[in-house]
């Protein structure tokens, strides 16, 4: 066999099993939340199927902007309802996909070192040494929304308002405590009990009555060219086994929640 005959077996070869390989991965939106959840989510469905999840985190407003100008996502989970609902009335996704899978929480976190005191909830934001506040961007973050209406309803946001430190999104926030960037943060639960952070500082549960409800969603996009996988992956999603993940990483999640 000559050397070209066998480049064009080999060429012909590859062009046969990329397409193969393409339909056994997903490529998945995320809301900045579930980082942690979603990988350990991911890593056991690819574990049982032998398929892969490829995700990328951000703030939900910032995807729901990118799935409209085309983003070539399979799926699209977030932190809120509306964008879900606004491209299922576009016309942008798989009918009968829409998917509430989660209620997500707030919490005030923390470094472990700080001298701050978290009885008193929200009104520790007003101590005269809290210099800057980790808030996610309000403007395309459920988390950050949540965080304004908690803020104003206890009638502390304008007071501190000058304080606040913008993250991009939920994860970002974090950070910014962590690091050091700002005293003390309203991030996510999921991320407070996350590996990154659990061990590293204190929290307090924002009660739920304080905010609208973080009720989270997820819907397979038009656009996917690999539906079977993302119909599977979303059949997954509804299982027990994923609510007790979603649980472990202090979501209110319960299988089966549909619309």
């Amino acid at each position: 066999m000559n050397l070209r005959r066998l480049s064009l077996i080999v060429l012909v070869a590859v062009g046969l099993i990329s397409p193969l390989c393409r339909a056994q991965e997903i490529t998945v939106a995320a809301a900045a939340d579930l980082q942690f959840a979603m990988q350990d989510v991911a890593a056991r469905f690819q574990k049982q199927t032998g398929k892969t999840v490829k995700v990328t985190y951000a703030s939900s407003g910032n995807f729901f902007q990118q799935i409209q100008n085309g983003a070539p996502f399979d799926m699209f989970f977030s932190a809120n309802l509306d964008y879900p609902k606004k491209l299922e009335s576009a016309g942008l996704i798989e009918p009968g996909s829409f998917y509430t899978y989660a209620n997500g929480k707030i919490v005030i976190w923390l470094k472990n070192e700080s001298k701050l005191d978290l009885k008193s909830g929200l009104r520790v934001l007003l101590d005269p040494s809290v210099k800057k506040i980790a808030l996610a961007n309000p403007q395309h973050a459920p988390y950050g929304q949540a965080a304004v209406a908690a803020m104003q309803k206890a009638n502390i946001y304008d007071k501190v308002k000058d304080k606040l430190v913008l993250g991009e999104n939920i994860s970002q926030t974090a950070s910014f405590v962590v690091s050091g960037a700002a005293d003390v943060g309203i991030v996510a639960l999921s991320l407070a009990l996350s590996p990154n952070m659990k061990d590293k500082g204190r929290h307090v549960e924002v009660p739920g009555t304080e905010y609208p409800p973080i009720a989270q969603a997820c819907v397979i996009l038009k656009s996917s060219r690999n539906k079977e996988t993302a119909e599977q992956f979303l059949s997954y999603f509804k299982s027990d086994g994923v609510a007790d993940v979603l649980r472990t990483y202090g979501f209110d999640a319960a299988p089966g929640s549909a619309k």
